[in-house]
């Protein structure tokens, strides 16, 4: 009986009996979301043991700050994903172990024209979202400087996937159509 109730239990109060110690919720909260967090840390840092340790530092902050959820400040899988976007943010940060001997080539570093280019190009493209609707730009913020994809971007917002698809088609459309502009 007690499966049957857990496997109906939303994802909230999930997040709120593990905040009350509750090891069969967190295991729960686990089954659920660790797949999705690996993938997006996965997609997020390439590599797939830096992934597995960010998915576990998400699990681990979730178990510690789980009493820290508050429902009526959004949904609990938006609250997950906050966290895990954290720790992916945290391990991407850590430095990654150079090799032993750095190899004698030349360097692939950008050149201060190339940096100035890219840095012209950031501004317009961020100037160009700034004028994005909302909606819009949220969708693409998620998707392209968060790494989610368009079904963990639903479950973010909590709309339908079809809106995160129709949204991501016009804010693309509307976005193409501002940099167009500028190009002139």
């Amino acid at each position: 009986m007690a499966l049957l109730a857990m496997a109906t239990e939303d994802d909230a109060a999930l997040i709120q009996r593990t905040g009350l110690g509750d090891r069969d919720a967190f295991e729960e909260l686990y089954r659920r979301f660790a797949r999705p967090v690996l993938g997006m840390a996965i997609r997020q840092l390439g590599d797939s043991g830096r992934a597995e340790d960010a998915t576990q530092e998400t699990f681990t902050a979730i178990w510690r700050s789980a009493r820290s959820y508050r429902p009526e400040r959004g949904t609990a899988s938006a609250w997950l994903y906050a966290v895990a976007r954290h720790a992916i943010i945290d391990r991407a940060r850590q430095r990654v172990e150079p090799a032993a001997e750095a190899p004698d080539e030349p360097s692939r570093d950008l050149g201060p024209d190339e940096h100035a280019e890219l840095s012209w190009l950031a501004w317009r493209v961020h100037s160009a979202l700034q004028r994005l609707p909302e909606r819009e730009r949220a969708v693409l913020e998620l998707a392209y400087w968060s790494g989610l994809s368009q079904s963990e971007i639903a479950s973010y917002l909590d709309v339908p996937l079809g809106t995160v698809k129709t949204r991501t088609r016009a804010g693309l459309a509307r976005l193409a159509g501002l940099l167009e502009e500028v190009r002139r």
